[in-house]
């Protein structure tokens, strides 16, 4: 069997536990460009398993045909050298870029307008690695060879150069933690070690200037906004 593009998370599945699984993800809806888009791109890396390349010509003149059709006609591109996990769903069409070294692990969430690619011309062959459960807003650019830990999630249109870690969210231009996993377990509460509470960031531009004049009658600022 060969490893070419193939994630560690599906080399022992076929082709149709592969597909079934992204038609559930999808809605069971066989009409959505995402679903059909992953299709194309799991046909693609099963038929690298074939090692007689001159056996799996005809199926390479297939999928890159399919694969035309589908950058083309939805604005989905991802190579079948990008190494992507279990039940990836892409919610909706158009813009989506996937570079062909990036890997994304199970249950991840890819939105229109998404771009994993390289950071630089001088290092074209960097790539994202996404960890599981991963959720990319719209829009959101992940560039250079950065890693998304599990649970993550990227504010949308956010452009993230640096690691985000498991559990933390990650938003702005370029992206910044607002928000991260806290892994300490709280005193007198009984929470294990190993569980996860949100703790919220509050950047310097959340504060309010309380100094400024107040319209007659308006209630007053508080110093800080309020995180709930």
């Amino acid at each position: 069997m060969s490893d070419v593009g193939e994630s560690r998370h599906t080399r022992d599945l076929d082709l149709f536990t592969l597909i079934r699984e992204d038609y559930e993800r999808h809605g069971r809806d066989w009409t959505r460009p995402g679903f059909r888009a992953m299709v194309v791109y799991r046909f693609g890396v099963c038929r690298m398993r074939i090692r007689t390349r001159l056996l799996r010509a005809p199926l390479s003149f297939l999928y890159r045909r399919l694969f035309i059709r589908v950058r083309n006609r939805y604005g989905i591109e991802i190579p079948f050298t990008a190494q992507l996990g279990r039940r990836v769903t892409l919610e909706h069409s158009h813009a989506i870029v996937i570079h062909g070294n990036s890997v994304i692990g199970n249950d991840c969430y890819i939105r229109q307008g998404c771009t994993l690619g390289n950071k630089s011309l001088d290092a074209p062959f960097d790539a994202p690695s996404l960890g599981d459960r991963v959720n990319v807003g719209t829009g959101a650019k992940l560039l250079g060879k950065v890693i998304v830990g599990d649970d993550a999630t990227i504010g949308a249109n956010s452009v993230v150069v640096k690691d985000v870690p498991s559990g933390a969210v990650a938003m702005g231009v370029p992206a910044r933690i607002v928000r991260k996993a806290d892994l300490r377990p709280s005193a007198g509460n009984g929470v294990d070690a190993g569980s996860r509470s949100a703790q919220v960031l509050r950047p310097a531009e959340f504060t309010v200037d309380s100094s400024r004049p107040r319209a007659p009658g308006a209630p007053r600022r508080p110093s800080r906004l309020s995180s709930d």
